[in-house]
């Protein structure tokens, strides 16, 4: 099972008064548990950015203006994301922003059906308690240490340790069942030897014959 983790940062607050997406990081999962596959990528706004936002990602508009228009990065990371469940935390926020973008350049929006928001199970499995990405990274002693600034592909890497904790931890897919993983041998295949299909000819027997004759003393002839 694919998913991926995804997390973006933003000019401010609001896509519908004109903020813009400026990062995006997404983490591929197979089973629950990231790989090395990753996508991240910087965005040129063509905006300014709240100061507001800046003190929370430090990434400024004279630095995104090297960088392309989200319509130039659009297919790669609907080809990253595919058809996928993806996993955000807060996911209103960026899903906001992303379809925002998509609708945009002409693209179709990401239904949020296929959406895992993060959030409402931390507030569930923690109730009343802070469950903010630090804190759940505390919680559960994930090192969290390099992450002086929000970044994309920082903050989708976090999530993805995180959603390992809430999802069961070490074992998320460890269930009693009887049934064969997918494209594994099964064991009886492995070490199991077929059954002859025919008996032996007349020329095998009549060695046979003589070669137990030939043995002198032989337990079965006493």
């Amino acid at each position: 099972m694919r998913q991926v983790v995804v997390d973006t940062e933003t000019t401010g607050l609001d896509p519908t008064m004109g903020h813009r997406i400026i990062e995006i990081g997404a983490i591929e999962l197979i089973n629950q548990v990231a790989t090395e596959t990753k996508y991240h990528c910087y965005i040129n706004p063509e905006r300014e950015i709240d100061q507001g936002a800046f003190e929370v990602h430090g990434l400024s508009e004279e630095y995104l203006k090297k960088f392309s228009t989200f319509d130039k990065i659009a297919d790669a990371f609907l080809e990253f994301i595919s058809d996928d469940p993806l996993i955000i935390h807060n996911a209103p926020f960026d899903i906001s922003f992303l379809n925002a973008e998509l609708l945009r350049h002409g693209y179709n929006e990401i239904a949020t059906h296929r959406v895992i928001d993060t959030l409402p199970m931390a507030r569930t499995k923690f109730p009343g308690a802070q469950v903010n990405l630090n804190a759940l990274c505390r919680k559960y002693n994930i090192d969290n240490a390099h992450r002086n600034l929000h970044g994309a592909l920082i903050d989708a890497d976090l999530l993805a340790s995180v959603y390992l904790e809430l999802v069961g931890g070490k074992q998320p897919t460890l269930t009693l069942t009887t049934e064969q993983p997918p494209n594994r041998i099964k064991p009886s295949t492995i070490y199991r030897h077929r059954p002859r299909e025919t008996g032996p000819s007349p020329v095998e027997q009549k060695a046979h014959e003589k070669l137990v004759k030939s043995i002198p003393d032989a337990i079965w002839t006493s």
